[in-house]
């Protein structure tokens, strides 16, 4: 095959009518865009007042009915589209992405609400998006806002550098932070530290991504606090420590086995690179600057804590059936007044040698507003179970003889990796019984595949946990080339975790 480059040169004419064909798609794309963007911008300002103008109403009559006779499987193109842009368009049009991501995220977002509206109407449509945005989005991205902005006001000062045992002894760190400061709070204190110390390495991008397995997914599976779909089992009555106790050994399990791995992997690259790593003769001592900002991140656990455990019982009705929590509206203000004091209390120094921009929680808000909605009628129709176009796989999870651990672990995992491992989690923890005392005594095994898919597998893709994308764009903002969506899954996820699930599916149920 002739490299096109001696085409290009050998052809001039061929040169040029490539270049003016990318220059045409290039320009109806933002073209398109543009006008999308000015059309949604009026759809989004009268729509409210058209939604409101519907009238009344029970709340009941608003919940979106996830049933095969009311929402086939269609409906979960928007979201398959917003994944496969968030896949493709950064391979193939990596500068349009980079300016048009947001816009594009819309543009999915769009494709759902119009037809949504005429096939639902204006009153349902609304209260999913408030109910989503309002109770999910928004405290979810004022969450990472918070843990971004005052990890980023943290750095570790020193001659630290990323030698293998360096390396994993960080991430081993951060594992076992993530199950008591959550696997963000764990993320984002420690992704930086291990971004730094692998500067002078070329080949790092395994670094990161092993960082994303253990300590952005694994390290959550001890506690409530470790990730939101043991917080919501913990909400829904599963004892505190019961987690602590019953996931030990198949996260010990993954934990032992990806360390070896990490171990001599990144021993062979080190070695490959031709690396020498001398000691230097000025020792300069390891310390932390802006160490106030850890208390900020207590100050965040403590503030999670409160919405968990306060319960006021005081709510303010936004829209038919939205409610807003005293508790939850509580947290959030909370995090934004820590989030402000990070922001003005830590100095600006420490902040430009952590090389921090806001582009990562700006790329993250935007594609996640689109995710949140496009995933609407997809986690409807999960809960509409055996009702729903995928009931075959909540049939599949139990039999005459009761239920069938293994497939639990792998259902509940391999949704929660494309899904909200969240709602995942309660959809398979009520078609379990839903009875906290019996899935703890009788069915115990039942509740550990139901956990432990949700936590493990959310590593399978940047979009199965929160931390993981925000590590991502904070790695690409610090010049590490990290990979594509699917080069992730198929070259990192698939060789590396699989096996290791499968292997623990065999093990423990």
């Amino acid at each position: 095959m002739i490299p096109l480059n001696v085409i290009y040169e050998s052809n001039p004419i061929t040169y040029h009518i490539e270049n003016y064909v990318d220059f045409i798609l290039f320009y109806v794309l933002n073209k398109g865009l543009l006008m999308l963007k000015k059309v949604m911008f009026l759809i989004y300002v009268f729509f409210p007042i058209i939604c409101l103008g519907a009238g009344g109403g029970h709340a009941g009559d608003y919940h979106l009915d996830g049933s095969l006779s009311n929402m086939g499987i269609i409906w979960v193109v928007p979201f398959a589209g917003i994944l496969l842009s968030i896949a493709v368009f950064p391979l193939v049009l990596p500068e349009f992405w980079h300016h048009n991501f947001g816009k594009i995220s819309l543009f999915w977002a769009s494709i759902l609400i119009i037809p949504f509206v005429i096939k639902e109407g204006a009153a349902v449509t609304l209260y999913e998006i408030l109910h989503v945005g309002l109770l999910e989005y928004f405290p979810f991205i004022i969450l990472l806002l918070a843990l971004f902005t005052i990890s980023g006001g943290v750095r570790l000062t020193g001659s630290l550098v990323g030698t293998p045992s360096v390396n994993l002894a960080i991430i081993l760190i951060g594992t076992f932070l993530a199950s008591w400061m959550g696997t963000t709070g764990a993320a984002m204190l420690l992704i930086r530290p291990l971004i730094n110390a692998n500067k002078h390495r070329k080949d790092n991008v395994h670094v990161i991504v092993f960082f994303i397995f253990l300590v952005a997914n694994i390290g959550g599976s001890l506690t409530p606090l470790g990730d939101p779909p043991l917080f919501l089992g913990f909400l829904k009555g599963v004892d505190f420590f019961w987690t602590t106790s019953a996931m030990f050994l198949p996260m010990l399990t993954m934990i032992i086995a990806l360390s070896i791995i990490f171990y001599f992997l990144d021993s062979y690259y080190l070695k490959k690179e031709g690396i020498t790593i001398a000691p230097t003769t000025e020792k300069i001592k390891l310390g932390v600057e802006g160490v106030f900002n850890l208390a900020l991140i207590i100050g965040v656990i403590i503030a999670v804590l409160i919405s968990g455990f306060w319960k006021p019982h005081i709510s303010f009705e936004v829209y038919s059936g939205v409610h807003l929590e005293l508790q939850n509206l509580t947290r959030d203000i909370l995090l934004l007044i820590l989030t402000y004091v990070s922001w003005v209390y830590t100095s600006q120094q420490i902040r430009k040698d952590n090389e921090y921009t806001w582009f990562p929680i700006i790329e993250v808000a935007k594609l996640f507003a689109g995710i949140f909605i496009t995933i609407i009628p997809a986690i409807a129709i999960l809960k509409a179970g055996t009702d729903g176009a995928l009931s075959g796989i909540i049939n599949s999870v139990s039999n005459e003889d009761g239920p069938v651990n293994i497939m639990y672990f792998w259902y509940t995992g391999v949704l929660s990796s494309f899904l909200d491992n969240a709602p995942t989690y309660l959809v398979f923890f009520n078609t379990a019984g839903g009875d906290p005392i019996s899935l703890m005594g009788e069915f115990k095994n039942t509740l550990l595949a139901i956990s432990a898919g949700a936590v493990f597998m959310g590593a399978n893709t940047y979009i199965g946990n929160a931390p993981n994308f925000m590590v991502k764009s904070i790695s690409e903002s610090s010049g590490i080339e990290m990979p594509s969506f699917f080069g992730y899954f198929f070259k990192w996820a698939i060789p590396f975790l699989v096996p290791l699930f499968v292997i623990v599916s065999w093990m423990f149920f």
